[in-house]
């Protein structure tokens, strides 16, 4: 029993040293060297010297000769795409917190994955703070600003967007009940075109049996006619060319068997 318990007490510590052996290690950097970039980047933004319009028309090849530039001038790799989303970034917090006034010392954080530099910056209407974040080698995915509000500017934003949303929601339910009071003039609708549409077809159907009628009757006088005349003719013993029946009616009282 003993030996069983020292057997899986050291399974436990060989599988704990295993763990704190595959866990990986924060990055190295240079605090004075990474912080004197940030004050490079940031002066390149700030300063508006180029603008996001001007390195989304460039080529490939000149935006990759532009940022090898910056790399010389602050010693930090970036892509174009995070210095134009750098660019962005700054523009949309002068517009939310005024003009720039100053900022303070960066802290850092380091993990695994890279390291974040933050200072908290003064603008003419709040407060706000600047991060740079890195990646593992060191170079630049993204810098942003985070502005902060006070308790009455977030609960008037919050007040807004519910009444955002519920006015939304209430329009909505108020044009689906008009939608769903205005579904029983469909059937109306529906039944007055099938109603029409079977008055057309009667009409259509009335129209062939009633000139059948007439031809059928116009037919019937003509051979009336016909036998009549021969029966005259030969009562006369003449022939047919000698006179011409305009017309035959017919006599209320029958007076043939007299």
């Amino acid at each position: 029993m003993k030996k069983r318990i020292s057997l899986l007490v050291c399974a436990i510590a060989l599988a704990l040293s295993f763990t704190g052996c595959s866990g990986k290690e924060s990055v190295k950097y240079d605090k004075d060297t990474l912080e004197t970039a940030c004050e490079q980047v940031f002066a390149i933004v700030e300063n508006g010297s180029i603008t996001e319009e001007q390195v989304d028309s460039m080529s490939d090849w000149n935006q990759g000769y532009l940022m090898a530039q910056f790399e010389s001038q602050t010693g930090v790799k970036m892509d174009a795409d995070a210095f134009t989303t750098a660019l962005a970034a700054w523009q949309a917090s002068l517009e939310e917190c005024g003009a720039y006034i100053d900022h303070g010392d960066f802290s850092f954080k380091e993990s695994s994955t890279g390291v974040v530099a933050s200072t908290e910056a003064e603008f003419a209407d709040r407060s706000a703070s600047l991060e740079f974040s890195f990646d593992e080698k060191l170079k630049l995915e993204s810098f942003s600003i985070n502005a902060h509000y006070g308790p009455s500017e977030i609960l008037g934003k919050a007040g807004m967007n519910t009444l955002i949303g519920m006015g939304t929601v209430f329009v909505v339910l108020i044009f689906m009940s008009i939608i769903i009071s205005l579904m029983k003039y469909i059937p109306v609708l529906f039944d007055k075109s099938g109603r029409q549409k079977n008055a057309e077809v009667a009409q259509v159907d009335a129209g062939p049996a009633v000139s059948a009628e007439v031809v059928e009757e116009s037919v019937d006088d003509i051979e009336l006619v016909a036998v009549i005349a021969a029966a005259i003719a030969a009562y006369e013993g003449t022939s047919t060319d000698g006179f011409v029946v305009r017309s035959v009616k017919r006599r209320k009282s029958n007076k043939w068997n007299a």
